[in-house]
């Protein structure tokens, strides 16, 4: 009897002490549905449940986590222009919203810093940067307190983990944007101010890595994967340059700016995302014309990537995002009627598909949530 007792002393004793299995979600932006779905992550087998829909003010697109996760941003970018942030759920998922404020563009991108501190907005339409405060409640406070000319459009904007830089991909001018952000959130050219691409590359969206190193640029137009070095100035040096992985396999032409009128049926190089696992072992971007998704190896001593393969995913993936244990990777489709969870293999970064869950129109923003 006594040892049955000690058993269960000890059973419960591990149960009470064993940390609670984490909790993951997933939100992804409907822009002709003006929804966000709501999913849930299984954390064990990479599956996906459409948990419910939560309805927003017109064509939602990008969207971004405040530091301390506790908030979702996104921006609408049919009239009238706004900015909305929601508080989460962290057990539910479910969002409720805080605030709107009327955005000064149209933005593609918006991201916030590690320091809570502020929201930042690309505009491609209105060639430039804005920057907003937020409030200690997580809530948008109305009007930029920075602005920053870009030249033509800007296509997104990322800050590093200090939030003194600011970094902008201008497919227009075949520039990365090295800015400086000030404690007052004012932007102002770090040195030259830019770094050049390839011509026609197009810098679409940058990622840093998880030590901030290094940044990685990919073109939308030419599909290259541009690597540049950090220095302790946060300035940027090009380091090299990785060709598109799929341009010859499903003979694709060089990608063209595509404006809201754009007709051209030509097969043409069109990437969109790009995504670093965070333990920083492996990088992928999308291309949506072969509705695929490229992987890479990075080498941890100098930042190099070494191609690894390239998957059929989701239908048109604009989106990408990874889950905070470097385990999955979500990808959306434009026009895919799902959104797919992929295994990332700890070895070698191969994906493997192993979820889905219905998708609203033209799903494109991912965001993925850990607690």
């Amino acid at each position: 009897m006594k040892k049955i007792l000690l058993t269960v002393t000890l059973l419960a004793s591990v149960a009470a002490s064993a940390p609670l299995l984490a909790q993951t979600f997933v939100y992804v932006s409907e822009a002709s549905d003006g929804t966000i779905a709501r999913y849930t992550l299984n954390e064990k087998t990479g599956a996906l449940n459409l948990l419910g829909r939560t309805q927003t003010a017109g064509k939602v697109m990008p969207m971004a986590l405040s530091a301390d996760h506790k908030h979702l941003y996104a921006a609408i970018r049919s009239k009238p222009l706004q900015l909305v942030s929601w508080s989460i759920d962290s057990k539910t998922g479910d969002l409720s919203q805080s605030n709107s404020v009327a955005a000064a563009a149209s933005y593609p991108y918006i991201s916030t810093d590690k320091q809570g501190r502020f929201l930042l907005g690309a505009s491609y339409d209105g060639d430039v940067v804005h920057v907003y405060r937020l409030a200690s409640d997580g809530k948008v406070n109305a009007s930029p307190v920075g602005s920053f000319k870009t030249g033509h459009a800007a296509h997104s904007v990322i800050v590093d983990d200090s939030g003194t830089n600011a970094y902008v991909g201008n497919l227009g001018t075949d520039r990365v944007l090295q800015l400086k952000l000030s404690a007052g959130g004012e932007l102002t050219a770090l040195g030259k101010g830019y770094v050049s691409t390839a011509a026609e590359n197009g810098p679409r969206h940058s990622v840093l890595s998880p030590d901030n190193r290094y940044l990685y640029n990919i073109g939308e137009m030419g599909g290259i994967i541009t690597q540049f070095r950090r220095e302790a100035s946060g300035e940027l040096v090009k380091v090299a340059e990785i060709p598109n992985a799929v341009a010859e396999k499903y003979k694709l032409e060089h990608g063209k700016e595509r404006p809201a009128d754009y007709s051209d049926t030509t097969p043409r190089i069109w990437a969109a995302d790009i995504r670093m696992t965070p333990d920083g072992r492996f990088l992928y971007v999308s291309e949506r014309t072969s509705s695929t998704v490229t992987g890479y190896r990075v080498n941890k001593e100098d930042g190099k990537l070494t191609l690894i393969d390239s998957w059929q995913v989701e239908k048109q993936p604009r989106g990408i995002a990874i889950s905070a244990d470097s385990r999955w990777l979500i990808a959306s489709g434009e026009k895919s009627a799902v959104t797919g969870s992929y295994e990332i293999n700890a070895k070698t970064g191969a994906l493997k598909r192993v979820g889905e869950a219905p998708a609203g129109g033209d799903a494109n923003w991912v965001t993925v949530v850990t607690y």
